[in-house]
């Protein structure tokens, strides 16, 4: 029972935390689904708790229409800056990894294996691509903005997107592949951990939104070393902990003690630190247009 309340923070805080930090040109439409996506998620958060049958499956369609939405969004958010550097693929990830996860809630509380995948694995990726889909892919690409487009940011943003879409390849080719995209993702996590230990850095932040930044970043280390270890036993059958283990301390150290925390530290960043306090680079900064 532990994945649903997990789920249900990537459900009803997370996405609409993160849509609310997005910058530059934004589609007609995504404000007013960030407004309303609460309520979408009531449904799919009732799915959770009920047994798997007709009628759970039915209301997690509800949410799973809703994220569909969201990942419409992406191709207008394309038209309106018609631009692929790296940080806007990081968001375009970022607007249509819930998709993914909430095709899997339906296959998933309608007990059908989707595409083959056993329903103990099309749970966990109802919150894996809450949080590695959607959250981390948000991030790596306000990190990318906030580093000014800098070599490391434009790996970071480039490497989580991709390592997300390769360990996704890989449930469909075989273990070493899924271990080679784990490998991606985790260099891409790792160079948004360095550039969020920068940023703690060079702000001159309160404490509460320092600390933030510094659990965020060095949480993420440790869960996406438990992920590699996952991968690379899988792959090579060393010893390893298993699914359950590494759902219990990956899954729930990369979406609260990565996700959350990243997101309120930006959110804090975003209103001036919350209580009025001015945010001021120790070093001068030159703004690039979204």
């Amino acid at each position: 029972m532990l994945v649903a309340p997990v789920v249900m923070i990537g459900m009803f805080w997370v996405v609409p935390t993160g849509l609310a930090l997005l910058d530059g040109p934004r589609p007609p439409g995504l404000d007013r689904l960030r407004r309303v996506w609460p309520l979408l998620a009531v449904p799919g958060a009732l799915s959770l708790w009920l047994p798997r049958s007709g009628a759970s499956a039915g209301l997690a369609a509800v949410y799973a229409l809703a994220t569909l939405a969201l990942a419409c969004q992406a191709p207008a958010r394309l038209m309106l800056t018609r631009s692929l550097r790296p940080r806007e693929v990081a968001v375009l990830t970022a607007l249509a990894a819930p998709s993914v996860a909430g095709i899997a809630l339906v296959a998933e509380r309608a007990s059908y294996p989707l595409l083959g995948f056993d329903l103990d694995l099309l749970a966990l990726t109802v919150p894996h691509f809450h949080f590695a889909g959607f959250a981390a892919a948000l991030v790596a690409g306000l990190v990318c903005r906030a580093s000014e487009d800098g070599l490391t940011a434009r790996f970071a943003a480039l490497s989580v997107p991709a390592g997300t879409l390769l360990v996704l390849i890989g449930y469909f080719v075989d273990d070493w592949a899924e271990l080679a995209g784990a490998v991606v993702l985790t260099a891409g996590m790792a160079a948004v951990a360095v550039l969020t230990l920068r940023e703690r850095r060079d702000l001159a932040a309160d404490g509460p939104t320092r600390a933030l930044l510094a659990v965020s970043a060095l949480v993420l280390v440790v869960t996406m070393l438990l992920a590699l270890d996952w991968a690379l036993g899988e792959a090579t059958d060393f010893p390893h902990l298993d699914l359950t283990w590494t759902a219990a301390t990956h899954g729930l150290g990369n979406a609260l003690g990565f996700a959350v925390c990243a997101l309120l530290a930006r959110r804090r960043l975003r209103a001036g630190d919350g209580a009025g306090a001015t945010i001021t680079p120790t070093r001068p900064r030159t703004e690039i247009p979204a």
